[in-house]
């Protein structure tokens, strides 16, 4: 059986749910971080080491500036809330992607939240924040250009946000949506993705047990035969 070390996930549909309730994109975004809360737990219960979950992408700036101050909002209730019990439960928060473009009170947060939990080891919860994966490639291979280091496949990998961690063996998407939104385009080439019709909110720990077995009893062979 096949035993996932990472999982990585696009939550994909929060604003779709929250229009469809009848109410507001915010309102559905604001549903989606319980969801997040439900998908940790379910996720540490299976041993799982990472968990990577898209959270803002580079090309999300180009939403409304209410939607994205919301965003921000709920960023830094999220850190508030769940610092301790991060701290309490053993799970280290990283951050991948670029934080320049946020504003100080984030960042302070985020960063203090990864001092605090870097030597917790239960669970791995990376973030994905103003995350681009062809900015992060272009990235990897300026900085070995600039440091004169050959430009071979483990070299871009040691110079991704991702260096020092496994590449995800399942990748989620749900909201209905089959693209990968420019996410862990390197990291992904060997994942095992499903595609979920469900909006995010709706998403439930029964649902991502029920990938994870279909994930164990999958045959994977990484192009040869076996």
């Amino acid at each position: 059986m096949n035993f996932p070390e990472h999982v990585a996930i696009i939550m994909d549909g929060n604003g779709r749910w929250g229009i469809k309730k009848k109410k507001s994109r915010n309102y559905g975004h604001s549903q989606g971080v319980k969801t997040v809360e439900k998908i940790i737990e379910e996720a540490t219960s299976h041993n799982i080491k990472f968990l990577t979950l898209y959270t803002f992408s580079t090309e999300n700036w180009k939403r409304p500036k209410k939607e994205i101050a919301f965003l921000i909002y709920l960023l830094e209730k999220y850190i508030d809330q769940q610092l301790d019990k991060f701290i309490k439960k053993n799970i280290k928060l990283k951050i991948i992607g670029s934080l320049n473009k946020f504003p100080n009170s984030l960042k302070t947060k985020l960063l203090k939240a990864e001092k605090l939990t870097k030597n917790k080891d239960k669970i791995q919860i990376n973030i994905a924040l103003n995350y681009g994966s062809k900015e992060e490639i272009i990235q990897s291979v300026k900085n070995l250009i600039k440091s004169s280091i050959n430009i071979n496949e483990k070299n871009i990998t040691k110079n991704l946000y991702t260096k020092n961690i496994p590449d995800p063996e399942i990748l989620i998407r749900t909201g209905n949506r089959f693209r990968l939104s420019n996410f862990l385009l390197w990291q992904a080439s060997y994942s095992e993705i499903f595609f979920v019709k469900k909006l995010w909110p709706d998403f439930t720990k029964n649902d991502f047990k029920k990938i994870i077995l279909k994930f164990k009893r999958m045959r994977r062979n990484f192009g040869g035969l076996k």
